[in-house]
C-alpha cells in the first residue's frame, strides 16, 4: 500500500513537472512548427530524389543511344572481322572518355576485341550478362555505391538479324552524384534556415495567439479581486471577443442579481418589520386606553389580523422558494389530468377575481394527462394567474388556455392588465425583482412569485416565456413535457 502511494506520488510530481505540455502556446508552437517542417522536408526529399532518378535515367538513355550507334558502326565497318580499323577504335575511345567509363567490344565467341583500358585485349570474358546479351537479353545495372552503370548492348547483323557480338559499357555517374551532393548541401542549408525562421515565426505567433487568453485570465483575476464594476474588454480574435462579451453579460447578470438580493434584504427587512410595528402600535393603543368599546377592539383586531396575514405570506413565499431550490430527487411525480388541476387553481382564485371585478376565462382544447409534481405545478400556475388578477385594470379579464401536442402541453395565461415595461422583461424572473416596488407592496407582492414559477417549470424540464406591452396586457406561455424525464 505504501509502495503504491509512493509510486502514485512520483508520477504526480512528474506530471506536474511537465505542466507546459498542457499549455496552449506550446501546442500552437508545435502545431505551426510541424505544419511548416513536414511539407518542407517532403518537398526537399522529393526534389533530390527526382533529380537523382531523372538525371540517372537520362544518362542511361543517352548512353544507350550512343551504344546503339556504336553497334551499327561496328557492323557496317566490319570491325568484328578486323579490329584494327583506326577510325572505329578512335570512336570507341572517344565515347569511353566522354562518359568517363570503359568499353569492351566482344564477339560471339566471348573474345574481347577491344578494351579501352587496354588491359583485356585478346582475352576471353566469362560474364553472365554478356552471355545473356548474346542470347538476346540486354541488361542495365546501376551500382549506387560505386557510382557507375554497367550496360550490355547487342551487336546485331543488319541482314540476318543475328547477334554477332556485345558491347559492354561501364560508365561513371560521379558527376551526377557530385551535383546531387551540391544540391543536398544547399537544400540542407535552406532547410535548416527555413526551420529556424519557422520556429521564430511559430514562437512569436503562438505568443500573439495566446496573448488574448492571457489578457482574459488577467481580467478574470482582476474581477476575482473584487473589481466587479470594471468591464472586461479583450482585443484579439473574434472568438475571444465573444468570450469577453459573454463574460460581461454574465457579470451584468451577477451584478443585477446581487443588487436584487441586497435590495431584497432591505425590502424584506422592511416588510417583516412593518407588520410587527403596526401590530405593536395597535396593541399599545388598546392598552393605553381605558373603557375601550368592543367595536374599537374588533376594528383593531381586524387590522392586527391583516398585518399578521401579510407577514405570513412573505414567510410562505420564502419557504416555497427554499423548497424549490432542492434537487429534482424531491420531485413527487404522478400522472394527473392537467385540466382538473387548472380548474382547481381557478376555483381557488375566483373569489379574488370577483373581488377585483376581473372576468376569469378558461379554455381547454383537449384532455391532457401528464406526469408532473402536482403541488409544485399548482403553485406555479397559481402565481401566474394571481399576478394576472392583481396587476389588471378595472373590469378587466384573464384568459387561461390549455392545449397539447404529442410531446408537450401548453398553458397560456393572458390578461388585459397594465403590462410590463420592455426593459424589465429580462429581469422579472429574477429572485427578489419587482417591477414597481410601491405597487407590489400595495398588492402584497414580495418579488418571489415569478422566480418560484420559473423554478417549478424548469424542474419539470419545461420553458416559460413572456410577451407584454405596457397598458396593453401580458401573456405568459408555459411549455412542459407530457412525460417527465428525470
Amino acid at each position: 500500500m505504501y509502495i503504491q502511494n509512493g509510486v502514485l506520488a512520483i508520477f504526480s510530481k512528474i506530471k506536474e513537472g511537465f505542466w507546459f505540455l498542457k499549455s496552449m502556446r506550446v501546442h500552437a508552437l508545435l502545431a505551426l512548427f510541424i505544419i511548416g517542417i513536414i511539407p518542407l522536408l517532403f518537398f526537399s526529399w522529393e526534389i533530390l530524389n527526382t533529380y537523382d532518378s531523372t538525371a540517372t535515367n537520362q544518362r542511361k538513355a543517352e548512353v544507350q543511344s550512343q551504344g546503339n550507334s556504336l553497334a551499327n558502326l561496328l557492323v557496317s565497318s566490319g570491325y568484328l572481322q578486323d579490329s584494327t580499323i583506326e577510325e572505329v577504335n578512335t570512336e570507341v575511345l572517344r565515347l569511353a572518355n566522354l562518359y568517363e567509363g570503359r568499353i569492351l567490344v566482344i564477339d560471339n565467341k566471348l573474345n574481347i576485341l577491344k578494351d579501352t583500358y587496354g588491359v583485356e585485349d585478346g582475352n576471353i570474358i566469362i560474364s553472365e550478362d554478356v552471355i545473356k546479351c548474346l542470347k538476346g537479353s540486354s541488361s542495365v545495372f546501376h551500382n549506387n555505391h560505386a557510382n557507375n552503370i554497367e550496360m550490355t548492348i547487342p551487336i546485331t547483323q543488319t541482314s540476318s538479324k543475328e547477334i554477332a557480338g556485345v558491347i559492354l559499357m561501364n560508365f561513371s555517374t560521379k558527376n551526377i552524384q557530385n551535383i546531387y551532393t551540391i544540391l543536398y548541401k544547399k537544400t540542407t542549408v535552406l532547410f535548416v534556415t527555413t526551420i529556424i525562421l519557422i520556429f521564430i515565426y511559430a514562437f512569436f505567433y503562438s505568443g500573439v495567439f495566446t496573448k488574448p487568453f492571457l489578457n482574459l485570465k488577467k481580467a478574470i483575476g482582476h474581477l476575482t479581486e473584487g473589481y466587479m464594476d470594471d468591464e472586461v474588454k479583450i482585443d484579439g480574435f473574434y472568438e475571444v471577443q465573444q468570450i469577453s462579451i459573454s463574460l460581461n453579460q454574465m457579470l451584468t447578470r451577477i451584478k443585477n442579481l446581487e443588487n436584487s438580493r441586497q435590495e431584497f434584504v432591505s425590502n424584506v427587512s422592511h416588510e417583516l418589520k412593518t407588520p410587527l410595528t403596526s401590530v405593536k402600535v395597535l396593541a399599545d393603543s388598546l392598552l393605553m386606553q381605558e373603557n375601550v368599546q368592543p367595536e374599537l377592539y374588533r376594528e383593531f383586531l381586524i387590522d392586527i389580523a391583516d398585518e399578521i396575514e401579510r407577514e405570513n405570506k412573505i414567510i410562505n413565499d420564502l419557504l416555497s422558494l427554499v423548497k424549490l431550490d432542492k434537487t429534482a430527487s424531491d420531485m413527487n411525480i404522478t400522472s394527473i389530468k392537467i385540466n382538473d388541476l387548472l380548474e382547481l387553481v381557478l376555483k381557488r382564485l375566483r373569489p379574488i377575481a370577483k373581488k377585483n371585478n376581473i372576468e376569469l376565462i378558461y379554455e381547454s382544447y383537449r384532455p391532457v394527462i401528464a406526469e408532473v409534481d402536482e403541488v409544485k405545478l399548482s403553485l406555479a400556475f397559481s402565481n401566474l394567474i394571481e399576478n394576472a388578477i392583481k396587476y389588471n385594470v378595472e373590469d378587466g379579464w384573464v384568459r387561461v388556455s390549455l392545449n397539447a401536442d404529442h410531446k408537450y402541453f401548453y398553458v397560456k395565461v393572458s390578461d388585459s392588465g397594465i403590462g410590463i415595461p420592455e426593459e424589465a422583461q429580462d429581469s422579472i424572473f429574477d429572485r427578489f425583482y419587482r417591477v414597481d416596488k410601491a405597487r407590489s407592496r400595495g398588492t402584497g407582492g414580495t418579488g418571489l412569485g415569478l422566480a418560484i414559477t420559473k423554478n417549478a417549470v424548469h424542474m419539470h424540464k419545461g420553458a416559460i416565456k413572456v410577451y407584454s406591452k405596457e397598458n396593453e396586457g401580458t401573456t405568459f406561455t408555459v411549455r412542459i413535457p407530457i412525460n417527465y424525464i428525470a
